[in-house]
């Protein structure tokens, strides 16, 4: 890839230790974006719908789903880091997906 050590800093950044949620949740949502429909095993279920959400249509998101997601003790950190790794997993899968094409091959 062109941008290997852009994406590997961008990853990087999202996993990295620092965060209000452990690593392994946002290694599971990134994957969870970047393949829509992965095993969710590591994603509490009220988070599931939401992270699916954002990965595809990030625009039906809404202030009632934030609002669930809080009653049930996600803080707003929480969902910011969930909410931006989920994004960057869908980007990651929308990026693979284009270079893929574009090279004339089948993507992974």
């Amino acid at each position: 890839m062109r941008y290997k050590s852009f994406h590997g800093r961008l990853i990087n950044s999202v996993l990295g230790p620092a965060g209000q949620t452990p690593e392994s949740l946002r290694r599971a949502v990134l994957e969870r974006g970047k393949r829509p429909g992965a095993s969710a095993e590591a994603i509490p279920d009220e988070l599931t719908h939401y992270v699916d959400t954002v990965a595809q249509h990030a625009y039906k998101v809404t202030d009632a789903d934030i609002a669930k997601l809080k009653q049930a003790g996600h803080s707003d950190d929480a969902l910011f880091e969930i909410t931006v790794v989920a994004a960057v997993g869908a980007a990651m899968h929308r990026l693979e997906r284009g270079l893929a094409a574009l090279e004339g091959r089948e993507p992974d």
